[in-house]
């Protein structure tokens, strides 16, 4: 039986907009992630894929629920417990790639390692392995804006792995990518989970990568569908 990474079970989340306004995003969600699991969140705008994929990534709090990651119950973390468990235990990977626009690719890739507490001459290392990987060796010393779309996913996917996270969470990895890049970009991820055993969870609205996915979770008005 493969290691659960996720479990969390009755996920509610709500947001006060105004005294009388509150949008419920998450009503009750239940969902169990695997080890070398391969998975898409789906369903229609504002169903609360987001929410999920921030409060799963440690980025948000529910309102109530349960949530252990990777054994760990993090529901009653401070802060600062938080961070640390984000760095070394989660990737990110985001639809407008969040690369420092003043950085090479290799030093964006580095800085991920520094938040994990590799020292510099770890973070170099690491960073020029993983850019390998991504056919990007000659493109480390490129900034963001001499990239293309692709090739700055590249670096934001090198970014997500470089601390050897035991799970890599992706909102709209393909976003803002043309169809060819995206199939491209998932061919890649589509790899790395089969070599490396690698465990991804993404949220997407396109269909041909949520088809790509060995699972699906479907979300339907905050709950599962």
């Amino acid at each position: 039986m493969p290691k659960v990474l996720i479990h969390a079970t009755g996920l509610k989340k709500h947001y006060q907009l105004t005294k009388t306004n509150a949008v419920h995003a998450l009503r009750g969600v239940n969902i169990d992630v695997f080890e070398g699991d391969f998975s898409a969140i789906i369903g229609p705008s504002g169903c609360g894929k987001s929410t999920l994929l921030h409060i799963l990534g440690l980025l948000d709090t529910p309102d109530e629920g349960q949530y252990t990651l990777d054994g760990i119950d993090v529901m009653k973390m401070k802060e600062r417990e938080a961070n640390v468990i984000r760095a070394k235990k989660l990737g990110f990977i985001f639809q407008g790639f969040n690369l420092i626009p003043t950085l090479t690719a290799k030093e964006n890739v580095m800085q991920a390692g520094k938040y994990g507490g590799m020292n510099l001459k770890q973070r170099k290392a690491r960073a020029e392995e993983l850019l390998e990987l991504m056919n990007l060796h000659d493109r480390m010393d490129h900034k963001p804006n001499e990239l293309s779309g692709g090739q700055q996913q590249r670096v934001a996917i090198a970014r997500a792995l470089v601390n050897k996270p035991a799970i890599i969470l992706a909102d709209e990895p393909t976003g803002e990518l043309d169809s060819a890049t995206s199939l491209e970009i998932i061919e890649l991820l589509k790899k790395l989970n089969r070599e490396n055993n690698q465990t991804f969870l993404m949220v997407t609205h396109n269909m041909e990568v949520a088809n790509a996915c060995k699972k699906t979770i479907q979300l339907k008005d905050g709950l599962n569908a």
